[in-house]
């Protein structure tokens, strides 16, 4: 029965796919063909005297073998006797469309899991079919922007388009676009913006529609006396947890009714298919209400962010997991290879590190991030908002005690990273036992070495990071009490072991870089702990001069820009999706500016032990290499399974124009010793490159910035700067590999 049905489940699949190569082209497409055509009268030649979907191939396949045999470089790299980044900047403009059209002619026919497909969950790559069917019969179902892509390349391919890299002036008028939250301008509306929020809290307390404990005001106070008193309230983080906004209505509200009625009805829908609102009243400050001429559009890349979009409402409830590896079954390995506690605590992929993630409040977040990383989790029940019911139990505790004994007992674990949903929504008491905890495990884990023999010596504990938005989502949290918490765990885990003290957390944009977040900055740095930035490279996030700015105006405030993620997930991100072309292109003409010559690089090792001095150090590293900003950050895509990497080739393109690209891993860092047998990962992007283009366009840019975007169809992972590595210990560690199992 199932042979039976999977056949003809086969039989429709082609049908459907055979009756959209009859489907004729748009005039959009055809005027676009045309271009082709034009510009390539030997491609149109080879096409025309092709009788055969073959024959086409092996006449691109021809055409593209006789530029070979005149550029051998070329020819290697795409044979892959050629790797990593060296080889890649021996590659010519031409010689990475030529590579990008053998892999196309390579891999035509070949079948492709698409989750973004609702009805057939695969795909076929077959690009050259379509140009052929296109010019023969008028038909092929291909879009505008596949055809776009093709053009592109083509002109690539020619030489018509060359690479010309932006001069370090262009990337600073660029860089000059986007404001940060320090300038004084913006100080004066975000207080304007602090102020409109209370008043209409106030309004509401009066009138008895909140009630609450803590907040409320004494009698016989003017409303200019209220005002003053909610200003303190302000100051502290429960407020703003108290007074978080859960629905539209009030939502609009605050924002003096500047919601448009789609946004509106977007957020209706959203509640009805079960998506949360939360959104404190600090950050919600940080929007504009109105354009102003010297920031116009400068908060897209916050709203964005907290704003849910169509995409989204239509895939909730539908969301496949992006992270593999986070699905555990009870006793079985995951996808990774790692067997873990538990299904929910503890999440694995690399060997040195594990994430830890508390049943305390700490399961919850100080506003939901529409891209969030996590949203198959928020569907899923697993993370929420309710935060009465994510308190701490009785057992939590033992449990606790239970879970770091996975560290303890691991061989190669020495990082943990505490995380959730967000750390810092933890209480100071919850953090505190949690934080004692691993102080006393890593203790133990040391004695236990004592007794062992060299070379059979388990991994130590030298690095422990805490992950959290809060510093940027609601700076109030940052407490002098924290602090001290902060300072007294480092002064004993040092005496343990301990060398790396990490805040993790996630600057979306220079313009949520407030005064509050800087004192908050400035108290984590005092307690010597180091602050990494880890930023999602939304569409928003992608504009020129956006990341670069960012990355300047962390360096400034003390924060080392850690990772550049490309956004990841299916349909459900595509609003916030930007293609990994950008990402590429990001990092060859933007962030090169703030790259760090190699004799230098011993100059930002040691940067993260001397957390408190690190803003001084940072400004006199920049003032002698005469650059504007450490690029310290590395540009890359979180895989399901795999591991953090950007070495990727556009091997395919979708008839939508949705390039499909095949991802090998990072080859500079360790990885499970499953790795090799999982082979590479192929991702078809949510979005084609003209699609995004026009986003941009629809946000004020200029697209024709942004044109050689279409030929960064190859990516090398950058490698892992210095400062990010695990000190080296003075001891042989066993090449044995604990909790581990390799599935059948």
């Amino acid at each position: 029965m199932t042979t039976v049905y999977r056949k003809t489940s086969e039989r429709k699949n082609n049908q459907v796919r055979q009756n959209l190569d009859k489907v004729a082209i748009s005039v959009r497409s055809f005027r676009i063909l045309k271009k082709i055509l034009k510009e390539n009268p030997y491609l149109e030649e080879i096409m025309m005297e092709a009788h055969s979907r073959e024959e086409a191939i092996n006449a691109i396949k021809s055409w593209v073998m006789a530029y070979f045999e005149s550029n051998p470089i070329a020819f290697r790299y795409y044979k892959e006797e050629k790797k990593g980044r060296k080889g890649l900047n021996l590659l010519e403009w031409r010689d990475i469309a030529a590579i990008r059209l053998m892999d196309y002619v390579e891999n035509s026919g070949r079948k492709f899991k698409d989750p973004n497909l609702k009805v057939r969950k695969e795909t076929i790559n077959d690009p050259i079919k379509l140009l052929w069917l296109a010019i023969k019969n008028g038909a092929s179902g291909a879009k505008p922007a596949f055809f776009e892509d093709m053009l592109h390349l083509f002109r690539q391919f020619q030489g018509i388009n060359k690479r010309k890299k932006p001069t370090e002036e262009e990337v600073k008028e660029w860089m000059a676009r986007h404001p940060s939250g320090l300038e004084p301008q913006l100080i004066i509306i975000r207080r304007q913006n602090r102020d409109r929020i209370l008043k209409v809290f106030i309004k509401k307390i009066d009138k008895g529609e909140i009630n609450d404990k803590k907040y409320f005001f004494k009698k016989g106070l003017s409303q200019e006396q209220k005002l003053k008193v909610a200003q303190g309230w302000w100051k502290e983080r429960l407020f703003h947890l108290r007074f978080a906004i859960r629905n539209v209505n009030l939502l609009n509200e605050l924002l003096d009714h500047s919601l448009s009625i789609e946004q509106i009805n977007t957020f209706n829908n959203a509640s009805e298919a079960g998506i949360p609102i939360f959104i404190n009243p600090y950050y919600l400050s940080l929007l504009n209400t109105r354009i102003h001429g010297f920031a116009a559009e400068s908060d897209r890349t916050i709203r964005d962010y907290i704003m849910i979009n169509d995409q989204l409402v239509e895939e909730f409830g539908s969301i496949n997991a992006w992270e593999k590896e986070d699905l555990v079954l009870p006793g079985k390995p995951n996808t990774a290879g790692w067997l873990l506690p538990n299904e929910y605590n503890v999440h694995r992929r690399y060997p040195e590190v594990s994430i830890l993630i508390p049943d305390t409040v700490g399961r919850a977040c100080g506003g939901l991030c529409v891209a969030c990383q996590r949203m198959f989790d928020f569907q899923n029940g697993n993370l929420n908002f309710d935060l009465g019911k994510l308190k701490p139990k009785m057992s939590w505790p033992e449990k606790l005690k239970s879970l770091l004994k996975y560290w303890e007992d691991d061989s190669q674990l020495r990082d943990i990273l505490i995380t959730g949903g967000d750390a810092l929504m933890s209480s100071d008491n919850s953090l505190k036992q949690i934080l004692n905890e691993v102080l006393e495990m890593a203790i133990r884990k040391k004695e236990a070495n004592k007794k062992r023999k060299e070379g059979e010596k388990f991994a130590e504990m030298v690095k422990i990071r805490i992950g959290t938005r809060l510093p940027v989502y609601l700076p109030q949290r940052i407490t002098p009490e924290l602090t001290s918490i902060l300072r007294n765990f480092k002064e004993k885990a040092s005496k343990v072991g301990f060398k790396q003290f990490v805040i993790q957390t996630h600057f979306e944009s220079a313009m949520e870089i407030t005064p509050e977040v800087r004192e908050a900055m400035q108290r984590i740095l005092s307690a010597g702990w180091v602050v990494f930035n880890q930023l999602v490279f939304t569409a928003a996030a992608s504009r020129r001069g956006h990341t670069a700015k960012l990355r300047q105006s962390l360096n400034a405030i003390g924060v080392l820009p850690y990772y550049t993620f490309s956004v990841k997930g299916f349909l459900e991100n595509s609003h916030n999706f930007a293609t990994n072309a950008r990402a590429v292109q990001e990092a060859v003409e933007e962030k090169v500016l703030g790259n760090v010559p190699d004799e230098s690089l011993e100059k930002l090792k040691d940067l993260p032990l001397d957390a408190e001095n690190i803003v001084s150090k940072i400004k006199e590293i920049k003032s002698d290499l005469n650059i504007p900003f450490l690029a310290t950050d590395r540009n890359v895509l979180n895989l399901p399974g795999v591991g953090k990497s950007l070495t990727y080739r556009a091997i395919g393109i979708t008839r939508y124009g949705k390039r499909i690209l095949e991802f090998d891993y990072d080859r500079t860092r360790g990885h499970s010793p499953i790795i090799e047998k999982m082979g590479k990962i192929h991702i078809i992007e949510s979005k084609p490159i003209l699609e995004y283009l026009e986003q941009l366009e629809e946000m004020g840019e200029n697209i024709r910035e942004y044109e050689r975007i279409y030929g960064y169809s190859i990516g090398e992972t950058e490698e892992r700067p210095s400062l990010f590595e695990y000190p080296e210990y003075d001891y042989h560690i066993t090449d044995e590999v604990t909790n581990f199992r390799l599935s059948k």
